[in-house]
């Protein structure tokens, strides 16, 4: 995956990529919910065969439901695994959640406890998806609003831990930080989170393979604000801080705008793309030392 910046790609903008691939004014990459392209054929496929011509193609899943304690959803397992066959795949990635059990599915990415048990589980739900895809899969930290009674390590405890148990990468999306560190900021005066600057100073640059940046909406409640990651406005000034932040710790890295609900025109996106773009170049530009006269 190039170190540049991408969009999460929609059919809302499929012919204005395939224009600005032919004026070079394309994204550095794309990337597609995989679950919208399970059919075999059809105008999806044909616009993602034309673009996938042109650019690397990421699969961001929403359905593999790694968390859930039957087992993660075969269905979706080999859907992907189909597409990763069809297409020139450069990474493939879903959460650190579950979103369902036996008998139903959610449309929800919901947490899941931070304890020994759970780690155990998710690794073995990760091994099962590198195995079968033969590939690397990345996992994405999760945007929260609750937190678990008994959970027995912090967040980046986990992650690191699941990193090191099946070499699984982290897909940082540092819009969840900002949503999780302000919705769990304090429950029974119990500080769940670690502030967003710490927390973004405690992640491993090796282990991020790709970064999200993405709005979310807020609410303000007489007991503090409650913000809902709904990938539906531009980044805002404290995640473009935090990622710059992280950037010039870390270097360049492949990094998407994510932008799901209230679809954007595609100059609006592109203008997020070189934002981030500016921002890899200032950060990581080399410092030139000038002499005393």
């Amino acid at each position: 995956m190039p170190s540049s910046a991408g969009i999460g790609l929609k059919s809302h903008h499929y012919r204005d990529v395939l224009a600005a691939v032919d004026n070079g004014t394309a994204p550095g990459w794309v990337e597609v919910h995989p679950q919208n392209y399970f059919g075999a054929g059809g105008p999806p496929h044909r616009w993602l065969t034309a673009i996938n011509d042109h650019l690397p193609l990421s699969l961001h899943s929403v359905g593999l439901s790694l968390g859930s304690a039957d087992g993660l959803n075969e269905h979706d397992l080999e859907g992907m695994a189909r597409l990763c066959e069809r297409y020139e795949v450069a990474s493939v990635s879903d959460h650190i959640s579950w979103s369902g059990q036996a008998d139903d599915r959610y449309p929800d990415l919901l947490p899941i406890p931070y304890t020994q048990f759970a780690l155990d589980h998710l690794a073995s739900q990760i091994d099962r998806v590198q195995n079968r895809l033969g590939r690397q899969m990345l996992v994405e930290n999760p945007s929260r609003y609750l937190a678990y009674d008994h959970d027995e390590m912090d967040e980046i405890d986990f992650i690191n831990r699941l990193c090191a148990m099946t070499g699984c990468g982290l897909l940082f999306d540092i819009n969840n930080v900002e949503v999780s560190a302000t919705n769990m900021k304090a429950l029974d005066g119990v500080e769940t989170m670690p502030d967003p600057e710490d927390y973004i100073d405690r992640i491993d640059p090796a282990l991020v393979g790709e970064i999200h940046l993405a709005g979310h909406a807020r609410e303000d409640h007489d007991d503090g604000p409650l913000l809902i990651d709904d990938h539906g406005s531009p980044v805002n000034d404290l995640c473009w801080s935090l990622y710059a932040r992280f950037i010039q710790r870390a270097g360049p890295k492949p990094t998407l705008i994510e932008w799901d609900t209230d679809i954007p025109e595609y100059a609006v996106l592109i203008a997020e793309v070189q934002a981030a773009q500016a921002i890899m170049a200032e950060k990581t530009a080399p410092v030139l030392e000038t002499s005393a006269s």
